[in-house]
């Protein structure tokens, strides 16, 4: 999943390099949370105007993880 994350935020960036993608131990529930870093100046092309970038790269990682049979939460940090 960190992969994914990894490989949708650096296609979207100015500076890649800066894209790093870390993962917290999955809470009582089962959830992993995932936090993306980006440049301060690449935030506003990874949150999108309304953040609707920010909602399509959650729904996508929902997505994938619903196929692993797991529960996430993405931050954007």
């Amino acid at each position: 999943m960190k992969e994914l994350l990894a490989v949708i935020a650096k296609g979207l960036v100015d500076d890649p390099d800066s894209v790093t993608v870390d993962a917290d131990e999955p809470a009582e529930d089962g959830t992993t949370v995932y936090h993306i870093h980006v440049a301060e100046s690449d935030m506003g092309r990874i949150i999108g105007k309304q953040g609707r970038i920010a909602k399509a790269i959650r729904t996508i990682a929902r997505s994938a993880a619903i196929r692993n049979e797991e529960k996430i939460m993405v931050e954007i940090d």
